[in-house]
């Protein structure tokens, strides 16, 4: 059985005013909710054991009518935080999924992940480029190392990359731990020593990014669940501007089948 915990407790400020008035993952795509598409995807893949971690405009969240655990602190910590908010949810049995509150996706990269062995799996776009450069005009500013070794497993993420060379895709914010591993992935949690510092941030606000990448310097066997674009990350109203436009002109589904 596979369950999925999705993060949805940011305020989304770069989406103003869009999340003037809601939550960022309520936020609409060709007038339907991000979260509502994610959620879509999931039950075509037969997945309905679904628990959204919330913040900012909880209650509007709780109406979709799926349980919900809240990150009382979702305005002082990061994403690291609120996932472990839902740790009832986390320590219960089957495989888990962690998925973005930002993101959509196609069903082929679900299955893709769903598929993927390996203590850890992390979703990666090879052909990430194609997105990054219709959002940007220079890629290189927003994107962060991947490296993998021969076998397929991630060696290195969330860097700032000095050049393309240690960049063999882009992780997407699309995590899947397996049954066997969940209580080793809360006991590592719980024991990070809370006055380090990961990656310039506090242990509060630490960037998933860099507990992944401790749980790889720790020896954990994270596997790359290789994609081809087929997915959208919406962090600001430009992006949003920019998906809409291309759905239009029917160019869309290269990057996201709506």
């Amino acid at each position: 059985m596979t369950r999925v915990l999705i993060l949805a407790a940011g305020e989304g400020t770069r989406l103003r005013p869009l999340t003037n008035d809601k939550p960022k993952c309520m936020v609409p795509l060709l007038g339907t909710s991000l979260v509502e598409r994610q959620i879509a995807c999931l039950k075509r893949q037969g997945i309905t054991d679904i628990h959204i971690a919330t913040g900012y405009r909880a209650e509007q969240i709780e109406t979709l009518g799926y349980p919900t655990s809240l990150n009382p602190r979702y305005n002082q910590t990061n994403m690291v935080s609120t996932l472990f908010c839902a740790l009832d949810f986390i320590e219960q049995e089957g495989d888990l999924i962690i998925a973005y509150g930002d993101i959509v996706y196609d069903d082929i990269n679900l299955t893709t992940l769903l598929e993927s062995d390996g203590e850890i799996a992390l979703m990666i776009d090879k052909k990430w480029r194609d997105l990054w450069s219709l959002r940007l005009e220079n890629p290189l500013e927003d994107a962060e190392t991947l490296v993998m070794n021969d076998a397929g497993y991630v060696t290195e993420l969330g860097k700032k990359p000095e050049n393309y060379d240690r960049i063999q895709g882009q992780y997407t914010g699309l995590i899947k731990i397996s049954a066997d591993k969940i209580s080793d992935f809360v006991a590592f949690y719980k024991q990070l020593d809370r006055n380090a510092s990961f990656d310039g941030k506090d242990f509060d606000n630490m960037y998933m990014t860099s507990f992944l990448q401790s749980l790889i310097d720790a020896g954990w066997k994270t596997k790359a669940a290789l994609v081809n674009n087929g997915w959208l990350e919406i962090d600001s109203v430009d992006d949003l501007e920019e998906y809409e436009s291309l759905a239009k002109q029917g160019k869309l589904d290269k990057f996201y089948k709506v």
